[in-house]
């Protein structure tokens, strides 16, 4: 057994699918991150992993894909046999597979933080809020006594989020900040319980929090993606579907393949209702561009390209990925829908 079974990383049983998703996010002190920044990017491209991890001195935060055996080979390097020594042992890793790559290139990125609140009292490493396991957030949040907030952006509240939690309609975590100050008192919000994606935003908000005087900060361990693996849907308080920072662009109960898709002119994940709009125009524009017209046309164009590369039998650069998405989330679709009819019958 390696140091980093340990941690918390959960492999779902897929394992004949040939890109494996790896999701990693650690507090931790790191002084010399700039001199880790070129041997954890060579090791990734030797193996052809490819995604985003961000370095900064508070921890490492990042998604990344590649064959199963890569991907085990980087959590030993991350946890054990690299340069970061056992620094990152403990971190929030989730695992998730896919039958194709989800990610076009490999980058390592050097931040001042790996979530960027901009509050240089925070210091997760040194304060956060009360961990609640997926499986006890439910009795939590049903609590009469308890707030609960959504710490996510407003794109990706809009696709789904937990039965009446408060959303702050920030466009970015920076924002976050005057959310709770026109929003919540310690003095009245005794309780607070929150969460996000994978977990990380919530580390800095908790700690946030409490360094604002409030006094109970709850936060949801390893935000929505771990609740919708372990939670059984017929238990699960969340409304809709979790946005991902990738081209699955969500992911619903079970970690499965999600019905949203990006509009390729201003990236806001739609759902299925959004492409119904009379705004909407596959690939060029939706009703959250509407007015934007030179987004439109810049689409458009990529459009035109995408189709030609098409009738010349070549695809367009990054359009294999999406293609070969949405074509997984219309098969996932007919076959619910094959279900429904079925059990109608």
């Amino acid at each position: 057994m390696t140091a980093h079974s340990s941690t918390s990383m959960t492999n779902l049983p897929q394992p004949d699918h040939p890109y494996k998703v790896m999701a990693v996010y650690k507090f931790a002190p790191l002084p010399d991150v700039e001199s880790l920044k070129a041997p954890l990017a060579a090791f990734c491209c030797a193996r052809e992993i490819k995604g985003t991890l961000i370095l900064a001195p508070e921890g490492i935060n990042g998604t990344v894909s590649g064959s199963p055996q890569a991907i085990e080979a980087l959590a030993d390097f991350l946890f054990v046999s690299g340069p970061f020594g056992t620094r990152l042992a403990g971190a929030e890793v989730k695992y998730s597979y896919a039958d194709t790559a989800p990610f076009l290139r490999m980058k390592v990125r050097l931040k001042p933080e790996i979530v960027t609140l901009r509050a240089p009292q925070v210091d997760p490493n040194r304060q956060v809020g009360t961990y609640v396991e997926p499986e006890d957030w439910n009795a939590l949040i049903e609590r009469n006594d308890v707030v609960l907030v959504d710490t996510r952006n407003d794109y990706e509240v809009g696709i789904g989020t937990f039965q009446r939690a408060l959303d702050p309609n920030t466009q970015s975590f920076v924002e976050f900040k005057d959310f709770v100050a026109k929003n919540l008192d310690p003095k009245r919000d005794k309780k607070v319980a929150m969460f996000c994606t994978g977990g990380i935003r919530c580390e800095k908000a908790s700690s946030y929090m409490l360094s604002q005087g409030f006094e109970e900060v709850f936060h949801l361990k390893g935000g929505i993606l771990k609740y919708l693996e372990v939670v059984p849907e017929t238990e699960s308080r969340f409304s809709g579907e979790c946005f991902v920072f990738d081209e699955r662009v969500s992911v619903g109960h079970g970690l499965e393949l999600g019905q949203a898709t990006l509009c390729r002119a201003c990236r806001h994940p739609l759902t299925a209702a959004d492409r119904q709009h009379q705004h909407y125009v596959e690939g060029v524009s939706c009703a959250y561009c509407a007015d934007d017209s030179d987004k439109h046309q810049a689409a458009a164009e990529r459009q035109r390209q995408m189709d030609l590369a098409r009738q010349r039998g070549r695809a367009h650069m990054g359009d294999a990925v999406a293609d070969d998405a949405a074509r997984a989330r219309a098969e996932k679709i007919e076959r619910a829908e094959q279900s429904r009819l079925a059990n109608k019958g």
